[in-house]
């Protein structure tokens, strides 16, 4: 419940702010993309101007304003959903960045700590010592030395058990991140080929091809397509990120628990 708290949290907050900045300026974005032009030499200085300047087009127009524009051009019907995959995808990269960090440990401190308790106070001391701390490892070993009574085969079953559950529990979301990637660009795709619909029937009512129709038409439809790829490669090298981490994070919690067989295969010895 906390974790789904936390999502819900971060989407409101990051789709709060959008909207609110989309908000301001619509009336005024609106104005601006009354009409399409044709392309003219000047149009194409000033894309190659804006190209060197990222930050402001020749005009002065800050590069947030100019997303705006962009945003309301393409359409709100298919370029909400598009955002909205976007934002709700980096709620969740957030919370499960936040936690695999949480995660980590100093996992040598800890095996120090653990034989030094067992040397010096029995497995209760070494179990107060992983009650106390945090991440996935910590709690293998709370479930390895929990289950020493009943043998280390028991101890072995165990810690492979619960880091199954722990891997299950790192994987969380993922499966919701992968969604949100292959969702963006179909959403985008389907944007660009209603537009190319309504820009020839635009076409087909006005009775002839007019290099400003068209271009301006393709031009709008395939702002979607632009939408959709930029989330989807955003969201993508998160996910590729959090997947490294759940993998360090797997082989550690691997080795680990070999090395606690190990320490409780020398205590029972003692």
């Amino acid at each position: 419940m906390k974790k789904l708290f936390l999502i819900l949290s971060v989407a409101g907050a990051l789709s709060l702010g959008t909207v609110n900045a989309f908000a301001q300026d619509a009336a005024a974005a609106t104005a601006d993309t009354a009409a399409t032009e044709q392309v003219t030499e000047e149009a194409a200085i000033a894309e190659e101007a804006s190209a060197v300047n990222p930050e402001t087009d020749v005009e002065g127009t800050p590069l947030h304003q100019v997303i705006k524009q962009k945003f309301l051009e393409g359409g709100a019907p298919w370029m909400a959903p598009i955002l909205l995959c976007l934002v709700l995808g980096l709620a969740i990269v957030i919370e499960r960045v936040i936690y695999l960090n949480l995660a980590t440990t100093n996992t040598k401190k800890l095996i120090a700590n653990v034989e030094e308790a067992l040397a010096n106070g029995g497995i209760e001391a070494a179990k107060e010592i992983c009650r106390n701390t945090r991440g996935p490892v910590a709690s293998i070993f709370y479930q390895g030395l929990s289950r020493y009574d009943e043998g280390l085969d028991a101890v072995e079953k165990s810690v492979v058990s619960y880091g199954s559950v722990q891997m299950g529990q790192m994987e969380s979301g993922l499966s919701w991140i992968s969604l949100f990637i292959a969702l963006s660009p179909m959403l985008g795709f389907m944007g660009t080929v209603v537009g190319m619909v309504d820009a020839f029937d635009a076409i087909q009512a006005a009775g002839d091809i007019s290099p400003a129709l068209v271009a301006g038409g393709i031009k709008v439809a395939l702002l979607t397509t632009l939408a959709g790829l930029i989330a989807a490669v955003v969201l993508q090298l998160f996910y590729n990120y959090i997947i490294s981490k759940i993998d360090s994070l797997v082989v550690t919690m691997e080795d680990t628990s070999i090395t606690l067989v190990d320490i409780l295969t020398k205590y029972s010895k003692k």
